[in-house]
């Protein structure tokens, strides 16, 4: 019994080198080099890029630069044909016709329910 290791008690030398070489391994793993992922934990700086430098330019600078954005952004853009616009316009327009109908039912329904059972 005296021949058991006991927490706080010098155990077998091999072991505490094998345990050494674990943890050194796993500092290697953990370095700076790759961000670290889980859940909450802050991630490394992926990079050291320089920033652009900001331009300060007055009122109508920016916005003649926010419809050049807009510009090139409307470019990107894939207009729809004009058969496929008529279709969603076709669909639109019923559906909506559909959903006006089905809610003055429920609406007329409702009210013709509620004056017959207060006797209205």
């Amino acid at each position: 019994m005296a021949d058991r290791n006991r927490p706080g008690d010098a155990g077998d030398p091999a072991d505490d080198e094998v345990f050494d070489e674990a943890v050194e391994d796993d500092n290697d793993a953990t370095d700076a080099d790759e961000p670290v992922g889980r859940g909450g934990t802050a991630l490394a700086e992926r990079s050291a890029k320089p920033k652009k430098e900001v331009r300060r330019t007055g009122f109508f600078g920016r916005i003649g630069g926010f419809f050049r954005e807009v510009v090139s952004e409307l470019r990107k853009v894939i207009w729809p044909t004009r058969k496929e616009l008529l279709t969603y316009t076709t669909i639109v327009i019923v559906f909506v016709a559909v959903m006006t109908t089905i809610v003055g039912l429920l609406d007329l329904g409702l009210g013709k329910a509620i004056l017959w059972a207060f006797g209205g």
